[in-house]
């Protein structure tokens, strides 16, 4: 029996290839779209009795400045990532209002910016799971990389300051979520200032301490409990593939040991499946040029050990779409 998807008026995905990269200095990433498409992934979507609708990549490149970007304050290529989320956000409110489920395929996790808002003006009752290492919730003035992508979470919790106090490209993000409707599954690198925010705000965070001690399916059902509690509001899965360990995942810009496992990586997918409210997911951070660079650190320096890397990230990347869409293991 299909799971059914309250939210949706037809069986339908509509794919938004984002690739981009702008939101970090590791290059590689805006081809990760690409190879998710390239390894099967709308048919084995199809196969999950789910129509696939795939237009043209975004065309994120166009938006590129002539020149390179100066740093405003600490932070890097405002304008490009800017401009990329307001395309991608434009792209996933569309997608929203023609009834299909939006799955985004970046591409850096600063894209979050657009997808969280285009997901938002769609149906501003969205509550929003975000699957990461990493908070993501760094400020114009707490990052110490000054890259974008440690920051969208800040900027749509309205946390990183008044639009007035923002450069001009970044004023057009609505602070439209509310702490109260994001959740944080798999966190185990995160900054000071994101840890006083996390706290403060009262951000329903679970880390790798919290699956270790209590198991993924308590710590994801207490996720959803507060912040969907009557599973009645519309969800929206942002998913960064470097919330599992690097021994599973290691084509990645920010691998962080002491992730999750393969099994409760798909568990999450699954029971946000099960709660028949998914509208939209994301996933991001798969980077195929790094998977020599990770063989590389473990003295693997055989080219075969990297092409194998790559293609488990990228299954891996597939399934957890396989398993939000429903693909179960009975």
């Amino acid at each position: 029996m299909l799971q059914s998807y309250r939210f949706l008026s037809e069986r339908r995905v509509n794919i938004v290839r984002a690739p981009f990269s702008g939101g970090q200095g590791k290059g590689g990433v805006e081809a990760g779209p690409q190879m998710l498409i390239d390894a099967g992934l709308p048919k084995q979507i199809e196969r999950g009795g789910w129509q696939v609708s795939l237009p043209e990549a975004l065309n994120i490149e166009s938006l590129r400045p002539p020149i390179v970007e100066q740093a405003v304050g600490k932070m890097r290529n405002v304008k490009f990532v800017a401009e990329a989320a307001r395309m991608v956000a434009q792209a996933c409110e569309a997608s929203a209002k023609s009834g299909a489920l939006t799955l985004t395929l970046g591409g850096d996790h600063s894209l979050g910016i657009g997808t969280i808002a285009g997901a938002l003006a769609a149906r501003p009752d969205t509550v929003v799971l975000w699957i990461d290492a990493h908070a993501d919730l760094n400020t114009p003035e707490s990052t110490e990389s000054g890259n974008l992508h440690g920051c969208p979470l800040s900027f749509l919790l309205g946390l990183a300051g008044t639009p007035e106090s923002l450069p001009e490209p970044l004023r057009w993000i609505p602070a439209a979520l509310k702490a109260h409707r994001l959740a944080y599954i798999g966190l185990r690198d995160i900054d000071p200032e994101e840890r006083r925010l996390i706290r403060e705000h009262g951000i329903a965070a679970y880390s790798m301490h919290h699956i270790d001690r209590d198991g993924i399916g308590a710590v994801v059902r207490a996720a959803l409990d507060r912040i969907n509690p009557d599973r009645t509001r519309p969800i929206h899965l942002s998913y960064d593939v470097d919330a599992l360990d690097p021994v599973f995942v290691s084509a990645t810009g920010t691998p962080v040991r002491g992730g999750l496992t393969f099994r409760e990586g798909t568990f999450i997918c699954e029971a946000v499946a099960e709660t028949g409210c998914l509208v939209s997911m994301d996933v991001v951070e798969v980077n195929p040029s790094l998977a020599a660079v990770a063989a590389q650190e473990r003295g693997d320096t055989d080219n075969r050990i990297a092409e194998i890397e790559l293609r488990k990230t990228v299954e891996i990347a597939n399934a957890l779409v396989r398993c939000a869409l429903g693909e179960t293991l009975l």
